[in-house]
């Protein structure tokens, strides 16, 4: 980037450098107007280069003030791409130079879009993605400037008759002027300059046109110019001709017809060189750096895909990218069913008829490597009625793709957190989507031939199928270890909101930590409340579940949505549990088998234990965490570091949960 600024230097000193005699006139006329379309292509910017080439080339070999490129190919990767510079014919032919090169370096920053364009006062450069030279009026870019950077005198006191005998001379002269440009337009030339009563004024069409094509281009730049009266300065700008009145001469008369040298000196053919030369040179630069980018990704692309273990390659695993994408309908938006923290689902039916979701995922970095054969290897291995099940999965293509079992309810926050409340679960389908919840976490910690800690559960993660039934899905983020140790110490990763304090703060993990984000699950579930950080005035939801449980008012906390109809008793267990799966100390949450126990044998002689307070985030460790940015401890050390075991109180700073953070992880 310092080469590109030691040219864009050059340039500027160039271009202000006063050692020629004439003038290229290579001030902007208009803004630069680039198109809404985006080039899809990586060699659309290499093509660019190529034409802008071919129309120097081109512009240098014909000793004319026209020139065109066209470059076609028969590669599908490749678009066809056209462009075109028009100098004024007033213009000695190395002041269109000049021009050229000024006009030059103000295009590409149009790029990536698929077309451009700038009007300079001397010379007029287009570029786009199919065949424009013929065009003469365009309604959507056509457009006038009536502003004149060094003509302010409003006073028309030097015009006979004032501002209507101003008036009346501009229309005598646009008219004439323009007749001029067509009648000229039959040898090839449309253009032509005149002098009327103190105004002057030039007409140019560009030299592509036809005839008629050039009278209808003109006839609609006269009809806008003379809209910019009383002003005493005007241009008309449209796809195929230039028209502009003024009552300071701009153009040389005694230069017309062949765009001869005979008006600039030495001097300026140098700089005319030097500029283009520099030109070149800046855009060059940017492809070149646009390609070492492009290469540079894709050797890191192909070093991380070089750590994919051979293991995905399972018996019936394995999808073409093709078939998923089709599926797909190409990941259109209208089939996108969520955003993960690891990429984006997509529902998508496969050529058998099977309705799925496929699940889209893009590799940076080593951790999403790791985290994508997570669930290949471990989902593929494992089977339980609440959890997820994996199909298949795609590595052939530009991204990585999942495909699970396609359930048509979404996730269990779309229910409980939906502003609309299209549908609200009943008491008793919260009851089974909790219970369901609890057995396949059960069956992670404990019924597997390894144990497996999720890491992140949160109702996002919970997936409904068409009878309410959850199963537990995005496995990421999971870690195993055997039986034989107690807990991992590991990198931190998950939602906060949902994440255990040991685990925050030590980066102690183990299956109680999934525990206390199913106790947070559980109280979102009873309550309808998301589980916010700061919730003004009132703290947040396990404090205020805590309040009120300690209050005996527990069943105050129930979603109002149920207008009362759940059993008070199963309300305030089911509170119960998840308060007791939420206390600070590891030790006394229950493992998941004990609460499949609490859920299925309410009302028996199993007594459920009294929970002792949760853990409450003390809000002045947010703000304290802010302060600490150059201290050792982690951003989420920061914030949980005054976890404590007594109610704080609230604050007037609200942040809403869940917030997800993917730290790199060991164990």
């Amino acid at each position: 980037m310092n080469i590109l600024t030691c040219l864009l230097v050059s340039l500027l000193l160039l271009v202000s450098t006063q050692t020629v005699t004439s003038d290229p006139r290579a001030t902007p006329a208009g803004n630069l107007t680039c198109g809404t379309t985006r080039a899809t292509t990586q060699t659309f910017i290499p093509t660019f280069v190529r034409a802008m080439e071919q129309l120097s080339s081109n512009l240098n070999s014909s000793q004319t003030n026209f020139a065109l490129a066209n470059i076609t190919s028969t590669n599908n990767n490749s678009n066809p791409f056209y462009a075109l510079i028009q100098c004024h014919r007033d213009l000695p032919h190395t002041d269109c130079l000049v021009c050229y090169a000024v006009s030059r370096t103000a295009v590409p920053a149009c790029l990536p879009a698929t077309s451009g364009r700038i009007f300079l006062d001397g010379c007029f450069v287009r570029y786009d993605n199919y065949s424009f030279f013929r065009e003469a009026v365009d309604p959507v870019t056509d457009t006038r400037n009536c502003n004149s950077s060094f003509l302010n005198n409003n006073n028309f006191d030097d015009f006979e008759g004032g501002v209507l005998g101003f008036n009346k001379s501009v229309g005598e002269l646009v008219e004439n002027v323009t007749l001029m440009a067509v009648n000229n337009n039959n040898n090839n030339s449309g253009f032509g300059v005149m002098e009327l009563n103190g105004v002057y004024g030039l007409a140019q069409c560009w030299e592509s046109l036809s005839s008629d094509e050039c009278r209808a281009c003109l006839d609609k730049a006269r009809s806008e110019i003379i809209s910019c009266l009383p002003s005493r300065e005007g241009r008309s700008m449209n796809a195929g001709c230039f028209l502009r009145y003024s009552t300071h001469k701009f153009y040389n008369n005694d230069q017309q017809g062949d765009g001869g040298s005979s008006g600039l000196s030495s001097s300026g053919a140098k700089v005319a060189v030097v500029l283009a030369a520099v030109a070149f040179l800046m855009i060059s630069s940017f492809a070149g750096y646009a390609a070492h980018i492009r290469i540079s990704k894709q050797k890191e692309e192909q070093k991380i895909m070089g750590l994919i273990p051979s293991s995905y390659n399972k018996s019936g695993l394995m999808y073409k990218y093709e078939t998923l994408e089709k599926a797909t309908n190409y990941f259109d938006g209208s089939n996108k069913l969520g955003q993960g923290g690891a990429g984006s689902v997509y529902k998508g039916t496969l050529p058998n008829g099977d309705v799925v979701a496929v699940k889209r995922l893009f590799f940076t970095t080593r951790q999403w490597v790791d985290q994508f054969f997570n669930e290949v290897n471990l989902v593929s291995a494992i089977e339980h009625k609440n959890l997820v099940k994996l199909l298949a999965c795609s590595i052939e293509g530009p991204e990585s793709l999942l495909v699970y079992e396609f359930l048509p309810n979404k996730s269990l926050d779309h229910f409980l957190f939906d502003k609309d409340h299209v549908h609200i679960l009943s008491w008793s389908q919260r009851v089974g989507v909790i219970l369901g919840t609890a057995e396949g976490l059960a069956y992670l910690h404990g019924g597997c031939h390894v144990k497996i800690i999720h890491r992140d559960i949160k109702s996002s993660n919970i997936l409904l199928d068409k009878d309410f039934s959850p199963k537990i899905s995005d496995f990421g983020l999971v870690r195993t270890f055997t039986t034989d140790r107690s807990h991992l110490t590991t990198g931190i990763a998950g939602t906060l909101g949902y994440m255990a304090p040991e685990y925050i703060v030590r980066g102690q993990l183990t299956e109680k930590a999934d525990v206390f984000s199913f106790g947070v699950v559980v109280l979102e579930i009873a309550c309808g409340k998301r589980n916010n950080a700061f919730v003004e005035d009132t703290g947040s939801l396990l404090q205020t579940v805590w309040r009120l449980y300690k209050e005996g008012a527990g069943s105050d906390v129930i979603d109002p949505l149920l207008k009362g109809e759940f059993p008070e008793q199963e309300a305030l267990e089911v509170v119960q549990i998840g308060l007791l799966c939420t206390q600070a100390s590891a030790a006394l949450r229950p493992s998941m088998a004990e609460v499949v126990d609490f859920l299925t044998k309410r009302g028996g002689d199993q007594q459920i234990p009294v929970p002792s307070q949760p853990p409450f985030l003390n809000t002045r460790a947010l703000i304290m965490s802010q302060q600490l940015s150059s201290s050792t401890f982690s951003p989420l050390t920061k914030v949980w570091m005054s976890l404590t075991a007594t109610s704080q109180s609230s604050t007037n700073l609200s942040s809403e949960w869940p917030l997800r953070i993917d730290e790199t992880s060991s164990s």
